[in-house]
């Protein structure tokens, strides 16, 4: 019993770490790069994720035509410097078997995050019927495919990464809250700038009160996910409820 609970420890553990957590959001990079590659510009129309479009708009206008091939080189940059570092310090011999744990991990978590947000959000709205998070029936389900696994690492990477962390760090280490009223604060704020997203700009979703609160509802089970789990757990989880979705339909 005891070797059983030391090695769901220590999977508990390295599978948050940036070695194992990172690396396991690689595929879906690549994935979603590939699809973006390969799709035909006349049925995507240059479509891509609403968050990737964001985060290299804000470098174009930082860098000018650079800004994407800087976004670019700032994300490996980065992930890459993480994942060396923590390599260095806990050793480079990687458990292909926790790289799929981490798989059905997140298979589970998707398929649960779908449940539990529904059943919150039809508790709050007493609501019996939810609308779906991603309204992009109007393009081929390749390029539907495509925007489910950009949401899974951009979304996070923008919304949980960057700006739950962010408010984190403003409320704790600017206006000296409490760690968890901090924490409290990003996480319900980082929701509502997230479902907020979606109706944003010419493919946005038209706005309606159950739509918004399900995404929100659904952010918040996120940033737990991401706080709990790392980025690696929750992007996957992410993708894969969305993909859920688009399936289920």
């Amino acid at each position: 019993m005891m070797p059983r609970l030391l090695e769901a420890r220590r999977y508990w553990q390295e599978s948050q770490s940036p070695r194992y957590s990172l690396l396991f959001a690689v595929p879906l990079l690549g994935l979603y790069e590939t699809l973006v590659a390969i799709l035909p510009r006349s049925e995507t129309r240059g479509i891509r994720n609403g968050a990737d479009v964001l985060l290299e708009s804000f470098f174009q206008f930082i860098a000018g035509s650079r800004g994407p091939l800087l976004f670019g080189a700032l994300l490996v940059g980065v992930g890459g410097w993480l994942i060396v570092r923590d390599g260095r310090a806990h050793g480079w011999r990687l458990r292909a078997w926790l790289f799929g744990a981490m798989f059905t991990e997140a298979v589970i978590l998707a398929l649960a995050l779908g449940l539990v947000v529904g059943v919150v959000t039809a508790q709050v709205l007493g609501a019996t019927h939810l609308l779906a998070m991603v309204q992009v029936q109007r393009f081929d389900l390749w390029t539907r495919i495509m925007v489910s696994l950009g949401a899974g690492l951009y979304e996070e990477l923008l919304f949980r990464v960057l700006l739950v962390s962010g408010l984190f760090l403003v409320a704790r280490d600017a206006l000296h809250w409490r760690p968890r009223l901090a924490g409290v604060f990003a996480a319900v704020v980082g929701a509502l700038l997230f479902s907020a997203f979606h109706y944003v700009g010419p493919y946005g979703d038209p706005f309606a009160v159950s739509s918004f609160t399900f995404r929100a509802i659904a952010g918040l089970a996120l940033s737990a996910i991401y706080l709990l789990r790392g980025f690696g757990i929750d992007a996957w989880t992410h993708a894969l409820y969305d993909l859920l979705l688009l399936f289920a339909r």
